[in-house]
């Protein structure tokens, strides 16, 4: 039996015929065109497939479409703005934190929710909030730097702009 679902993607309504048993990953991937998010383990262990629900991430290779109808999903192709990249994605190429770039979807989106609830993490926080994605490539390092980097970044965005040049 198929359902039709309506979900809110990166600001759009969108709308799928889709079996009671697709995944999340699978309708944002096959059915909608959205192949920004990243199927990897299938397990819910790597974080590839991160994508943000409500503004919160989740796995999208565990989820089930028919489940999240009507709720609000934000993919990697929706972090961007009108103006570019986002802090979080600039941070990441600045800081050369990818290399062959599978599990970059998914820790975008993770450290996209880390620094809305944590604007200036220590370390530890660092490492605990991206502990939940897997890299094979990287050794950490760099995504490190570009989380604390995404911060400052963030942080310039918010202060307010005096109009004097420097």
């Amino acid at each position: 039996m198929e359902h039709e679902i309506t979900l809110v993607v990166n600001g759009t309504a969108r709308r799928a015929r889709v079996p009671g048993r697709r995944l999340l990953s699978d309708c944002l991937r096959h059915d909608l065109g959205l192949t920004g998010t990243h199927v990897g383990c299938e397990h819910g262990v790597c974080g590839c497939c991160t994508v943000l629900l409500d503004g919160e991430p989740v796995r999208s290779c565990l989820t089930l479409a028919v489940t999240v109808d009507g709720r609000e999903i934000t993919t990697v192709e929706g972090l961007a703005g009108p103006e570019g990249l986002s802090p979080v994605q600039r941070a990441f190429e600045e800081c050369h934190a990818l290399q062959c770039g599978f599990c970059t979807p998914g820790f975008l989106c993770t450290v996209t929710a880390l620094l809305r609830d944590n604007p200036a993490p220590a370390e530890d926080e660092v490492l605990e909030g991206i502990s939940g994605n897997l890299c094979r490539c990287t050794g950490y390092q760099n995504i490190v730097k570009a989380v604390h980097r995404a911060a400052e970044l963030l942080a310039e965005e918010r202060q307010p702009s005096t109009g004097e040049a420097p």
